[in-house]
Order: structure tokens, then sequence, then C-alpha cells
């Protein structure tokens, strides 16, 4: 089997490991010196997306890569503006490989090349008019290639778009054909650009139908209605949109019939994020698309007027009612497995109702995160009622009953369900209790994230915790640790010590 691989006899298997590889450029960069063979099949994926491959601390030469494939009209413009460099005879086309293009970024790395050629531009013309002309030649030069996008991440800086460039996207209309995922940063866009911005959207109304993902960035009130007009028409002409993203700037209140469009994709659409918006009765369309399961907020206000069943739920705002939310949960009911509800100012409005409203309605939750909640006897009864709870997030909860806090901490390990795996418990004070905690646990924990471990009683426990349970795979330390070298080697036969942003897990 292998050396088939090696030899190239069985390139559909062979493309589906390189395609795992995407992500990876020094295994993609070692890939491609095994074999000629090797090399023709991880090039095309190693240039699919090569602005993300290369980091801050790298120069950014791969740009002189595309430059070989310019026509001599831009190679003599080059030249003129001060760029003599020698342009590399390649064996591949590396720009029709391209299939995610952030312009932003594009823009960011011809900057640094520039400034990596120590070019000497002429008097008439300026440094960024020498990185625009650069970035609109390679952006034509990625359209007129046949290169076809799957992710474009769009925003109007200060340079204008080129004029042949619409030209050859009329002309390349494969460029954005297959393109599935799109992100446009709308804000603030200057007057030079808005003609442009404008004329690019109407382009991608037309030629663009696939996309899964739709993301609007920095959406203001104030641009001219075509604007408003071309993006209703991008909404409308996708047959098959899944997720939705609107983050607002300056905390919009109108949003000219483009929450409204989403009653087309109400066959297709299953997630939402909306934030920095003020919602309005546009946003009741929602709760008519049949198959919305997740829903995210951030930083929102008048959630109530939304009445929906959801799988998901994650709300983060610097204040939260639960009166404006027990619709949305009541309607879940058994639907709903994932709730994140983050306070992020001041803390839970109302905690008696949201969690009877839990207990009552929302059996099957798995994932459960609430902020600075009450460590209280309502909260326990909860815990103890949701049997098919995965992971549980316990962060800013600061106090318990001072006079029998242990007997409140051995009551929780107890009612923690057989079915919990993962529990987070830093900000909180329940991690200087994580001995008491894990001495009555019972729950098949595999992964534990805490503050500190600073004393030998706390690694006692966790020892004993993964001889008793033999599930406990990570643990995550937040701020601090300070145990005995001796100590510290016998806890780390046991466990795996990880960094918690590589347990963590969100909604």
């Amino acid at each position: 089997m292998a050396s088939k691989i090696f030899m190239g006899d069985m390139p559909e298997l062979m493309e589906i490991i390189l395609n795992n590889l995407n992500d990876e450029f020094y295994s993609l960069y070692s890939c491609t010196l095994v074999s000629r063979h090797w090399c023709k099949m991880s090039i095309p994926i190693l240039w699919q997306n090569p602005f993300s491959f290369i980091n801050n601390n790298q120069n950014p030469l791969f740009i002189s890569q595309y430059f070989s494939s310019l026509d001599e009209n831009e190679k003599f413009i080059l030249k003129e503006c001060g760029i003599h460099i020698k342009f590399p005879n390649t064996l591949f086309n590396y720009a029709k490989f391209l299939k995610v293009l952030d312009l932003s970024s594009l823009e960011t790395k011809v900057e640094e090349w520039v400034d990596f050629q120590n070019v000497h531009v002429s008097s008439n013309r300026s440094y960024k008019s020498l990185e625009y002309h650069i970035c609109n030649s390679l952006f034509k030069l990625f359209v007129e290639s046949g290169a076809t996008l799957h992710k474009l991440d769009l925003y109007f800086s200060d340079y204008g778009i080129n004029p042949e460039i619409f030209y050859s996207l009329g002309e390349n209309k494969i460029f954005f054909s297959q393109l599935q995922d799109l992100s446009l940063y709308l804000g603030p866009i200057s007057d030079l650009n808005i003609e442009n911005a404008i004329a690019l959207l109407k382009i991608l109304a037309k030629n663009v139908t696939e996309l899964y993902t739709l993301k609007l960035d920095e959406f203001y009130s104030g641009y001219e209605s075509q604007l408003f007009h071309s993006l209703v028409c991008i909404i409308k002409s996708q047959e098959q949109l899944r997720q939705f993203s609107l983050v607002g700037g300056g905390f919009p209140t109108e949003f000219y019939g483009i929450i409204s469009a989403l009653e087309n994709q109400s066959n297709s659409l299953q997630e939402v994020i909306i934030e920095s918006c003020a919602f309005n009765t546009e946003f009741k369309v929602l709760m008519n698309c049949k198959n919305l399961e997740i829903l995210r907020i951030k930083d929102c206000n008048d959630v109530n007027i939304l009445e929906t069943g959801l799988n998901t739920l994650e709300i983060t705002s610097y204040m939260i009612c639960a009166s404006s939310i027990v619709k949305i949960l009541e309607k879940s009911g058994t639907l709903l497995q994932r709730l994140k509800l983050v306070s992020t100012y001041d803390k839970l409005w109302e905690e008696p109702l949201l969690l009877e409203t839990l207990k009552s309605s929302c059996p099957n939750i798995t994932y459960l995160n609430i902020s600075d909640v009450g460590f209280s006897a309502q909260y326990l009864e909860l815990i103890g009622n949701l049997q098919k709870l995965q992971f549980l997030t316990l962060w800013y909860v600061d106090y318990i009953l001072e006079d029998e806090p242990e007997i409140q901490i051995i009551q929780f390990a107890k009612l923690l369900p057989l079915t919990l795996q993962y529990l987070d418990l830093r900000y909180s004070c329940l991690s200087s209790y994580i001995d008491i905690l894990l001495n009555n646990c019972n729950a098949p924990l595999k992964n534990l994230l805490i503050d500190r471990l600073d004393d030998e009683k706390k690694a006692k426990a966790l020892i004993e915790f993964c001889i008793r349970k033999r599930s406990l795979n990570y643990v995550g330390v937040e701020k601090s640790w300070n145990l005995d070298d001796n100590i510290k080697k016998e806890v780390e036969e046991y466990i795996t010590f990880m960094p918690c942003g590589r347990i963590v897990v969100n909604c």
C-alpha cells in the first residue's frame, strides 16, 4: 500500500491525505520534496491560501513568485516604479491555485514586500500608490489566471479597485462561481470608494449563488440605498446559505431589508450571529427559519422579540435579564442542548426565573455555561436535573454559604451527572475546594480546568481521582501552581497538564 502511494498509483487517496494537511505549511512543504509526483500534488494545496501560511516572522518574498505570471506591460510598469528585480522562472502558475483571498492580508503582505525590496520610488509616485498598484495587479492576475475562490474576505480600503478588474471579473465568471464563504467589511467606506464597493457587490450578487457562510462586519446605517440593495440581492440569490453573521458598527437600528431577506433562506439557514445591534421587528423573520438551530447574540438589546426553538443559544451582554429570554427557552424546550449566558458588566437579573425555566423546560442540555450564577440550592437542583450534561462551566462564582461550604461542595459533587466529561471552574472560588469536590465526585471527568494547583492536598486528590475513575486525561491550570518538584513529578505520572486554551470547549 505504502509503495503504491509513493509511486503515485493511488492519486485519489494521496490527494485526500494531502488535503488533510492543508493548514500545516511545513508538512506540505516537506511533501513537495519527496518526489516529482508528490510535488505536483502538494503545490496546488500549498498555494490555496498562501497568505495564512506566512507568519509575521517570515519575509514576504513568496509574492515574487506571482510576478513571473504578469504580462510584459505590468512588468515594465513595475520597473518604471523602481522595482528592479529578476522575475523568477517558475514551474507552476501559482495564481491559478488560489482558493482563499483576504484583501486586507494581501495589502499587508504587499506593504511588507515593498519594504523588503528597499525600493526608491520616483518623486511623482508615493509608496502607497506603488503598493496599491501592486495589489491591483495581483488581484487582476488572480482573476485572469483561472483561479476559483472558495473563501473571500473583502474590505474596501483607501485604494480604489481599477476599472479593468471589474471588466476582468465580467469576463472570468469562474473566479466567484464556487465561492462558499464571504466576509464583507463594510465600514466606513470613503466617498471615493463607495461606487467601487457597489459595483463589486453587484458582481457578487450576479455571480455568487452557493454561499454557505455570509458575514457582514462593521455594518453602518448611513450608506447609499444602492449598497443596501446590493447586499439584499446577494442574500436573496443564495441557494443554500447556512450561516449568517452581522456585526454592527455604531450600534445600528435600521437594516433596510437585509434581515428580512433571510426569509429567502428559511429552508437552509442553520446559524445566525448578531453582534452590537438593536433588534427590531425585522428580526422576527428568524422565527420562520424552520432549520435554524444556533443563535449567537453579543451586546444586543430587545432579544425578547424572538420566540424560536433552538439547539444552541449563546448570549453575551453587559447585562442579561432572564425575562427577556424565557420565551426562547420555553420555545426551545427539549430541543435545547447548548446554552451559554455571559453577563460582562452586571450580575444575571432574575436568576430564580431562569433556573426554574431551565429545570422545567430544558432537560436535555449537554453544554451549560452561565457566568456569575449564585451557588444556590436552586442551582444545585438544576444540575441534578440535567442527566445528559457533558460540559459544565462555572465562572465567577464568588460566594457560597460561609458556615458550611464543604457541605455545599459535597452536595454539588455528588449531583454531577455520570455523563459529565468536562468541568471548568476557573475564575471562581470553587477552585479552592477542588480536593473536596474530586473526593466526592463520581462523574467520569476527562478534562478539568482550575485556577491554581498550589498545595499537596489538592495534588493528592487529583491522583486519587485518577486512580479511582481512570478517566481524567487533561488538566489546565489558569493562574499558577506551586508544588514541590517531587509531588509535581508524581502528579504528572497520572495527569497530562495542558494550557487551558488547548482544552477549553466553547459553546
